[in-house]
C-alpha cells in the first residue's frame, strides 16, 4: 500500500518535519518530566470555589465591549500577565526580544488591560511551565525571575495561561507524530503511541497538570489576595473534521489523537483552576470553528509567519479572541 499522501506530499511533511521541529523543541526546552513540585504555600482563604460560567462574546465584540471609551490606562488598578506562549505571543504583531520570552505587544493582556484601564505587568513567557511561576526560566542566555516575583497584595487582577509544556506535553505528541505522517497506516502516530504505551503516558501527564494548575491558582491567591483570578485554557488546534497536510502534516487519522489531547489539556487547565479557586474563560470552546484548518483560524500552522505568528502559536486574531472573553467575564 502506498503512502495516503503519496510521495510527494510524504516529501512535504519530512521537509516541514525539519521546520517545525526546531521550534517544538525550543518550546520543550525549559519543561521537564523531572521539574520538581510547585511549593506554592496557599492560604486557607484562597480555596473558596469560584463561578464556572464563560460569557460568550458577542460576535461584534471589540477591545472595549461595552461600547464606550476605554477608561485611563491604571483606573482599574494593577494587573499581572502570568503564562507561556499563548499568553506572550510571539510576533503578533510586534515582539520585544529583549529578555528571550517573546511578548507581544498584541497580546490577550496587553488588549485586555488597553481596554479595562489597568496598569499591565506582563510578565507571560515562551517555554513557561508551570514550575516558572516559582522557579527561575531561562531562555536563551537569559535568566528569568519566577513569574510570582510580580504578584502583590495590591494587584487587583491575574490573568494565566500554562500547562502545555509541562513534561513536554504537546512537544511530545508532535515530534513523535509528524514524522509518521507518510507511514503506510491510517492512524500511524496512534499505533506508534499505542504499541508503546506512550498514549498512556501522556494522558496521566494531563491529570498531573490539572493538580499542578490547581496548585499555581492557590499560589497566586496566596500572593494577591485581593486579585480577581481569571484563568484561559488553550484554543481548538485542528478540526473535529477533515484535515489540511499543508498546514498541518500529519495522517488525517491522527487528526483526532491531537484533538483528544488538546481537548483532555484545556479540561484540566480549566478544571484545576476552577478546584483552585479563579474563574475561568473557555477558550476551546470559543475557539471552535477558529481551528488551523478553518478560514478565520485563531492559530497558526507549521510554518513561522514572521508577519503574524511563529509557527503552532496564535495569531492576532486568536488573542483578540480570548481577550473578548475575559473581558466579558471582567464587564
Amino acid at each position: 500500500m502506498s503512502s495516503p499522501w503519496g510521495p510527494r506530499r510524504a516529501r512535504r511533511a519530512r521537509l516541514l518535519v525539519g521546520v517545525v521541529a526546531p521550534t517544538l523543541l525550543l518550546l520543550a526546552a525549559c519543561g521537564s518530566d523531572d521539574d520538581p513540585p510547585l511549593d506554592t504555600t496557599p492560604s486557607s482563604e484562597s480555596s473558596s470555589e469560584a463561578p464556572d460560567e464563560t460569557p460568550s462574546p458577542s460576535a461584534d465584540s471589540s477591545a472595549d465591549p461595552s461600547g464606550g471609551t476605554a477608561p485611563p490606562a491604571g483606573e482599574a488598578g494593577t494587573y499581572v500577565a502570568l503564562g507561556d506562549s499563548f499568553a506572550s505571543a510571539p510576533l503578533v504583531p510586534e515582539t520585544d526580544p529583549a529578555d528571550g520570552c517573546q511578548r507581544s505587544t498584541g497580546n490577550y493582556p496587553h488588549l485586555v488591560a488597553e481596554a479595562a484601564g489597568y496598569e499591565l505587568t506582563d510578565v507571560t513567557c515562551i517555554a513557561a511551565s508551570t514550575t516558572s511561576m516559582v522557579g527561575v526560566q531561562i531562555t536563551g542566555e537569559t535568566q528569568n525571575l519566577p513569574q510570582f516575583e510580580a504578584l502583590n497584595e495590591d494587584v487587583a487582577l491575574v490573568t494565566m495561561t500554562v500547562g502545555g509544556n509541562d513534561f513536554g506535553l504537546f512537544s511530545q505528541l508532535l515530534l513523535a507524530c509528524l514524522p509518521a505522517a507518510g507511514a503506510d497506516q491510517a492512524t500511524p502516530c496512534k499505533q506508534k503511541l499505542a504499541a508503546s504505551g506512550q498514549e498512556k503516558v501522556l494522558l496521566g501527564q494531563v491529570d498531573k497538570i490539572r493538580g499542578r494548575i490547581e496548585a499555581t491558582t492557590r499560589g497566586i491567591l496566596d500572593r494577591a489576595p485581593q486579585a480577581r483570578v481569571i484563568v484561559a485554557d488553550y484554543p481548538q488546534l485542528l478540526p473535529d473534521r477533515g484535515s489540511c497536510p499543508d498546514l498541518v502534516p500529519l495522517a488525517e487519522g491522527d487528526y483526532g489523537l491531537v484533538t483528544e489531547l488538546n481537548k483532555a489539556l484545556s479540561d484540566a487547565v480549566r478544571t484545576g483552576a476552577k478546584a483552585g479557586g479563579a474563574e475561568v474563560v473557555d477558550v476551546f470552546k470559543a475557539s471552535k470553528g477558529h481551528d488551523v484548518c478553518s478560514d478565520d483560524p485563531w492559530v497558526n500552522g507549521v510554518q513561522t509567519d514572521p508577519e503574524r505568528a511563529l509557527a503552532l502559536h496564535p495569531f492576532a486574531e486568536g488573542q483578540q479572541g480570548v481577550a473578548d472573553l475575559v473581558l466579558a467575564k471582567l464587564g
